[in-house]
């Protein structure tokens, strides 16, 4: 799994960095476009500052294909790298020289078969040089050795890393040990050993491992090993079942205190301390009524809460420390028609990555500098459109037919709002949610003239642990009948044509959409699966734990009777044209999913198209491919359900 680098100048110079340069940064609005405008990839994704400001990590698009690129502020080549073969799953800076960054994909693992293997190595920022950051050789070879616990806050180049290191069970290197690395060098230092049952590691900001989280026997049991320093022994504090949600544990470690995110007596996961001495949940810090806190950031010293992050209608940030409050209310005043999100800043908050745009725009990415005052544009999420706004969204509740309240992200063509042709589009996960956002996808269906609604089905994350649970063993039962009950609202309020709906959706939003073909076809005139799951039984056997029973056993009781949910079992039941599209590089739902069920409904009698991707991923992150997949569905709703 090597990460090939590349310093060319013809594409250094198609970078969206090449010239720095204040922009005005306003929102306007626009009208239809081409179908290749929406397939364009984010020409920057996931940027992040170096610790001095003067560098930009972040995945570019180059000629419809994704790159990573270190790119120096303000004149310079930059480096440019191509994961040949691989994902490349995260990256953070080290210090001001180096990154690391994790890598993953689909190998052969000796005897045991092919496997999920995951990497991490050290990435010069100087000249793109890679560093591979692996245990002993004398070890032998783990899956997963990508976990970082911890980056030294220094400015060495030191990092601790939790990582498998063998996949012989009998071996004590089976459960992940923690290293620390020097990245520049590839020099390690074994911190702590592997303990039987351990697959976590958890650090303070110091980089001491203060405690290890895993399971006991079978996999349906917690074990938790805590130390109040590293040369403390670790002592077992907790034992559990996985099934209990009466166990918290310390999210992070903020100096002599901890605080962890924790579902509370209302049933909502807020912001809490917890106490080291007697390992329990104590006041809370901060909560949402009705949602649950997703995540928090911390102080650039690691001692206090900077941030936290929440959905209810559209993502939201409340910042604690007041030098970024400052911050952001200094690059909101530069913004109009907008919402701006500071996204990443240096060390001394002097420069600020920021992006503007909205839920009907995809917008830009913007460098602010405080010492002058400007906005200069890094480039834009789609160039095609740039930070034009196209169709209207919004955020609707409606009844399920049991009474259970269900929130939905509605899309609509601009300017029409009655009696539109529907695309019902549930989510992925399913332990996910859909909101208020800049989405490709509903936006090019509203483009073509349809309404679009997302609905937050049960068992969808971010409203509660009880909405969760209601989830459990509803696959393909009430979880699909809350998004045709979608359509039933949508016709009351005279916004759908209900004779005129079609599904579609990828990933467990895929499996949906194969699901109401084969369950209720009477509702729907077509449905659209990308990387759908069609048999459930093979997928756990795919994805199974392997260090563990537990995902194993959390599927089961998610799924109680695979067999009678699974739509690869009933393709004579489908009742509608159906659309599948997946590809042979996807490392999440194998495309085998969809080939089977394709060739299931031929032998059937049963109308599909079936379009298998040859460098298709689970993430379209090619242009070609979004471009072909969008062409395909553009057709098929042409022939199934036409707009006009």
């Amino acid at each position: 799994m090597k990460i090939r680098t590349m310093a060319v100048a013809a594409i250094a110079a198609a970078t969206p960095l090449a010239a720095l340069a204040p922009a005005p940064v306003a929102v306007a609005q626009t009208a239809h476009h081409a179908t290749q405008d929406f397939a364009q990839l984010p020409l920057l994704e996931d940027p992040q500052l170096s610790p001095d400001g003067t560098k930009i990590a972040a995945k570019i698009a180059i000629r419809g294909e994704q790159y990573f690129a270190i790119i120096p502020i303000g004149g310079g080549q930059p480096s440019i790298a191509r994961f040949a073969g691989s994902e490349l799953n995260w990256f953070t800076w080290v210090n001001n020289d180096w990154l690391v960054a994790g890598v993953g994909g689909k190998m052969p693992v000796q005897q045991w078969g092919e496997f999920y293997v995951r990497r991490a190595g050290g990435i010069s920022a100087a000249d793109g040089k890679i560093v591979q950051l692996t245990p002993p050789r004398s070890k032998g070879i783990g899956i997963n050795a990508d976990n970082l616990v911890w980056v030294a806050d220094d400015g060495t180049p030191r990092v601790r890393i939790a990582m498998q290191a063998s996949l012989d069970y009998s071996q004590p290197s089976f459960w992940p040990e923690v290293y620390e690395f020097n990245v520049s060098t590839g020099d390690q230092q074994l911190i702590v050993q592997g303990r039987q049952g351990v697959i976590d590691w958890a650090t303070d900001h110091s980089g001491a491992v203060r405690m290890g989280i895993g399971y006991e026997g079978d996999g349906r049991r917690y074990r938790v090993l805590y130390r109040p320093d590293d040369n403390a022994g670790f002592r077992e504090v907790i034992q559990a079942r996985v099934n209990d949600r009466s166990v918290d544990l310390p999210d992070a470690f903020l100096g002599d205190k901890a605080i962890t995110l924790a579902s509370g007596p209302d049933g909502y996961t807020g912001v809490y301390e917890y106490d080291l001495e007697t390992l329990t949940t104590g006041e809370r810090l901060f909560g949402v009524e009705g949602y649950d806190v997703s995540a928090v950031r911390f102080t650039p010293e690691g001692d206090d809460i900077a941030a936290v992050y929440y959905t209810d209608e559209s993502s939201k940030i409340v910042w604690f420390d007041e030098r970024l409050k400052t911050l952001v209310e200094e690059v909101k005043a530069k913004v109009s028609g907008g919402i701006a999100s500071v996204y990443s800043y240096s060390e001394d908050m002097q420069r600020a990555i920021v992006r503007v745009g909205a839920s009907d725009s995809p917008g830009a990415w913007f460098l602010y500098d405080r010492a002058s005052g400007q906005m200069a544009k890094l480039g834009d999420v789609n160039a095609a459109i740039g930070l034009q706004r196209l169709h209207p969204v919004s955020t609707v509740t409606y009844q399920a037919r049991d009474g259970v309240d269900i929130q939905a992200v509605l899309t609509l063509p601009r300017g029409k709002s009655s009696n539109l042709p529907l695309i019902v589009l549930p989510h992925g996960g399913p332990s996910a949610r859909d909101s208020e956002h800049w989405d490709w996808w509903t936006q090019f269906l509203a483009d073509r003239g349809y309404a679009v609604i997302q609905p937050n089905y049960r068992g969808s994350t971010g409203f509660g642990q009880e909405f969760e649970d209601m989830g459990r063993g509803e696959w393909g039962l009430k979880m699909q009948d809350d998004l045709n009950d979608a359509i039933t609202y949508l016709a009351g309020e005279g916004i759908a044509d209900p004779a005129r709906v079609c599904i579609a959706g990828a990933s467990y939003g895929g499996y949906a959409a194969m699901r109401a073909a084969q369950r209720d076809p009477s509702l729907y005139r077509c449905a659209i699966s990308y990387a759908g799951v069609s048999d459930i039984d093979a997928m756990l056997k795919y994805d199974r734990g392997f260090l563990s029973n537990a995902s194993g056993d959390w599927l089961r009781d998610q799924v109680p009777d695979m067999k009678a949910v699974s739509p690869i079992n009933f393709p004579q039941q489908f009742g509608i044209p159906v659309l599948l599209l997946a590809g042979k590089e996807d490392k999440t739902v194998p495309y085998q999913q969809s080939r089977d069920m394709a060739r299931a409904l031929e032998r059937a009698n049963r109308p599909v198209v079936y379009i298998e991707q040859d460098k298709a991923d689970h993430h379209f992150s090619r242009m070609e491919d979004r471009l072909e997949f969008l062409q395909a569905m553009e057709s098929f709703l042409a022939e199934h359900n036409p707009a006009d």
